[in-house]
């Protein structure tokens, strides 16, 4: 490395890329097969020791051996010798990461982060079914829902279902069969492994962009090996990433350097099939995020994987060899070779299909941000090793990681999935409490109605005495009113007898 450039080989003369024009972004292209990894890890390498904190995907497995002191082979020291170059071998410091946790400290983004158009991109959503994503997006945020993994998702589209009629009214039409359809599509996405992404904590962007005690920036080398087996994932992920740096990092213009380099390896699987939202986001972020002081490298087979308007923002171009046997690999040779300046020397068409393992064709930006003159260029041998790591050699660079404890624990805070389950044990609770008050109050009334049907309570009445009376009762009975009425005639006889005795005696005298 110059004291401003990254050396990529020789040429004619050396072949820098320039520090102050690295964030004016790149190309590195060629079959597979040609030295595009080695290049990355050039390159990767290069910026490291200028201080400049590097992203890069790990597709194969064999760019960890950046990590590891290179071993050069008698091969790399001809080469090294016949250009001019001393072999220092040194490894970079280096940072492993890994969606799946395995290979790699956990990187994790939550579902907000994350958006409805790059979950749509995942889920491979329709347009009616992006809409009902974004309207779930929407009212969950209004109803301070914390979407942050998968079961926080999967619990408002369950919300969202139950309320589809009031949404609709206010948000527009949102079908429960649409919303059945997404359920579905985040089952998929969770059987391959997708719900590893979604989570906290999250990944802190300043933890891309570190450097060590030296000066040189650490190298963060994402493990995709597995993670390229569900290519919408892998792409998604690393266009989030570049959106969040787009959107989170102040504007610098063009600084001495970049503050982080990002390698896209498999680029083409970014532009496979994108629909026309996310075609246009990306082409904001690569047009606009040079003046965050970010360069960003795609890694491809061929120039022609990448969108027109994608490929004019990248100035900086390493073409390894192509093939050009079917039709459409000639309409990638010419776009390929139509897209250097032209050197008078030779075919750039004919230069691109005679190159060799490790040999590239490359125009760079000048001092005055122009490109340079496209030139026959032998790579250069990496100081660090070619070739994987073993797990103990990856496991000792882990150990020693500056991020180590900060992301291996998952969390699981309070958001929409607990609230949600909170608030349905509330209207459970309340439902049964209000359930037992209505039954109290009609077996109340129930009660009430069963005793007004009763006849109102008599008091005791006296015995009554029996009509029917005894032989004894009648005999006594009898002789009762016979000597009452003896008696009283008696009576009667003696007063009357008295008042007619005196009054003869009168009569006599």
């Amino acid at each position: 490395m110059s004291e401003n450039g990254v050396l990529i080989g020789v040429s004619d003369h050396p072949e820098h890329l320039l520090l102050h024009r690295a964030n004016r972004h790149g190309l590195v292209a060629g079959a597979t097969g040609t030295g595009k990894t080695v290049t990355l890890q050039i390159l990767a390498q290069g910026l490291s020791d200028a201080g400049v904190p590097v992203f890069c995907a790990d597709v194969k497995g064999d760019l960890s051996g950046i990590a590891a002191v290179g071993a050069p082979n008698d091969k790399m020291l001809a080469r090294a010798e016949k250009m001019g170059l001393a072999l220092n071998p040194v490894a970079a410091p280096t940072v492993f990461w890994d969606l799946f946790g395995q290979q790699g400290h956990p990187i994790r983004a939550t579902i907000s982060e994350m958006g409805p158009l790059l979950l749509s991109r995942i889920l491979e959503l329709n347009d009616t079914q992006e809409g009902a994503l974004s309207v779930v997006f929407r009212a969950a945020d209004e109803e301070g829902l914390l979407l942050i993994d998968l079961k926080d998702l999967r619990a408002a589209l369950n919300w969202a279902s139950e309320n589809a009629k009031a949404l609709s009214a206010k948000y527009g039409n949102l079908s429960g069969t649409t919303v059945a359809t997404i359920q579905r599509k985040l089952l998929v996405l969770e059987d391959q492994g997708g719900g590893h992404i979604f989570g906290e904590p999250a990944l802190q962007l300043s933890d891309l962009m570190r450097t060590d005690g030296s000066g040189r920036g650490y190298v963060n080398v994402l493990a995709a090996d597995k993670l390229i087996t569900s290519p919408r994932l892998y792409a998604t992920f690393l266009l989030w990433l570049m959106s969040e740096l787009f959107e989170e990092l102040p504007e610098v213009g063009d600084p001495e350097k970049p503050r982080l380099a990002f390698f896209f390896d498999e680029a083409h699987l970014l532009f496979r099939d994108a629909p026309k939202p996310l075609l246009e986001k990306v082409e904001q972020v690569v047009r606009l995020i040079r003046s965050k002081g970010v360069g960003v490298y795609f890694v491809t087979q061929n120039p022609a994987d990448i969108p027109d308007v994608v490929l004019g923002q990248l100035g900086n171009r390493i073409q390894h060899a192509l093939r050009a046997y079917t039709p459409a690999e000639q309409r990638g040779l010419k776009a390929a070779s139509g897209s250097f300046r032209v050197n008078p020397a030779f075919d750039t068409a004919e230069a691109i299909q005679g190159l060799g393992v490790g040999e590239a064709l490359v125009s760079v930006l000048d001092e005055k941000g122009a490109p340079t003159v496209v030139q026959k260029t032998l790579i250069r041998p990496p100081a660090s090793r070619l070739g994987p790591l073993t797990p103990p050699e990856r496991a000792g660079v882990m150990a020693q990681s500056p991020v180590r404890g900060l992301y291996d624990e998952a969390k699981d805070r309070e958001s929409a999935f607990e609230v949600l389950q909170g608030r349905a044990v509330q209207a459970s609770q309340a439902a049964a409490t209000a359930q037992a008050e209505t039954a109290a109050a009609a077996q109340r009334e129930a009660e009430a109605r069963a005793a007004a049907k009763q006849p109102a309570a008599k008091a005791p009445k006296a015995a009554r005495a029996s009509s029917r009376m005894t032989m004894t009762e009648v005999f006594t009975s009898t002789l009762v009113r016979n000597v009452a009425n003896q008696v009283g005639r008696e009576l009667i006889r003696g007063v009357l007898g008295g008042l007619t005795g005196g009054s003869r005696a009168t009569k006599r005298r």
